[in-house]
């Protein structure tokens, strides 16, 4: 792919224009809501400590999808598996399926969760209670506050993940620290190199390769940007091929060994891997930067090119 044309570096200063940099901004509010809700879920079917549990989405969904099957099974509750709706491996025994989908009109969740009924006990976690999903979900958690306007996915996506991730042993206490810094990835400058840049790479481990992965997938639906995302320890086997000067080379969560001087010597600049702060907070800094670099192209994030709120195939 050819690197995007060079630009004037744009602002890092929030933009008051995007309803999509206004809905993001609300994040640590919503991550507090979200814990408080999980705490009051005891009449919702969360997945119970020790079930074998697979967690499904499209696109954005898929990747905190990603993000709480590695945080549930690495907290010891049990085996959990995410996949995309289209691709979820129907005949395998599960205990519970939880699907995530803002619209709750998803033509390949629906179809999934159709699929499902009467053999599997499902649970939706959407922002529309009044939205197909509603029949077809044994259970539903509405988190209908966290809904958003824009096409681009932002609060919702990461709001879902803290109401699960709530629920987790220590769950909460992490989604509090997640929001308090939050507040801070909402107002903090954006690194000048990944303003200036004509490249993007995000890199993730364990739990926060989905959180990479969401942060690529903003960069392509908002800017438009060549941006990819790996594994962290996988960075090294071939994609470092693309890293240069005035490229980045983002980290969510603490970087592998050798993995910064590695980087350095390609001239590529790094951000995050500092593991100062929760990796969801560092995902708020990658929609920003984002909906920065989308403006500063003439682009409009809210619409971005070819997308729609929600997929709905024709039947």
């Amino acid at each position: 792919m050819k690197p995007t044309p060079a630009s004037p570096s744009p602002s890092s200063a929030p933009s008051s224009l995007s309803l999509t940099a206004r809905e993001l901004a609300t994040q640590p509010d919503c991550w507090r809501r979200a814990a408080d809700a999980a705490a009051g879920a005891a009449g919702l079917p969360l997945p119970l400590p020790g079930e074998r549990v697979a967690v499904t989405g499209c696109g954005t969904s898929w990747f905190m999808a990603q993000s709480y099957a590695a945080l549930r099974e690495a907290a010891g509750h049990g085996e959990t598996d995410a996949f995309p709706a289209s691709g979820f491996p129907a005949a395998r025994p599960y205990d519970r399926v939880v699907a995530i989908t803002r619209s709750g009109t998803t033509t390949e969740v629906l179809q999934l969760l159709a699929g499902l009924r009467g053999r599997v006990p499902t649970l939706a976690v959407t922002a529309d209670p009044k939205t197909p999903v509603r029949e077809a979900a044994d259970e539903v958690a509405v988190l209908d506050w966290a809904d958003e306007e824009s096409v681009v996915q932002t609060r919702f996506a990461t709001t879902a993940l803290a109401f699960l991730r709530a629920g987790l042993p220590e769950g909460a206490a992490a989604v509090a620290s997640a929001a308090a810094d939050a507040a801070r990835a909402v107002a903090d400058p954006l690194p000048e190199a990944a303003l200036a840049a004509d490249q993007w790479t995000f890199l993730g481990g364990g739990w926060t390769y989905g959180l990479a992965q969401e942060a690529a997938l903003k960069m392509r639906e908002a800017a438009g940007a060549w941006t990819e995302a790996y594994p962290a320890m996988e960075y090294r086997h071939g994609p470092v091929a693309i890293a240069a000067p005035g490229r980045v080379v983002w980290a969510f969560g603490a970087l592998p060994e050798g993995l910064a001087a590695d980087v350095a010597r390609t001239g590529a600049t790094l951000a995050g891997g500092s593991g100062e702060d929760d990796p969801m907070a560092e995902l708020i800094r990658a929609q920003r930067l984002a909906v920065t670099i989308a403006e500063s192209r003439g682009l409009n994030p809210d619409a971005p090119r070819n997308l729609t709120r929600s997929v709905v195939l024709p039947h």
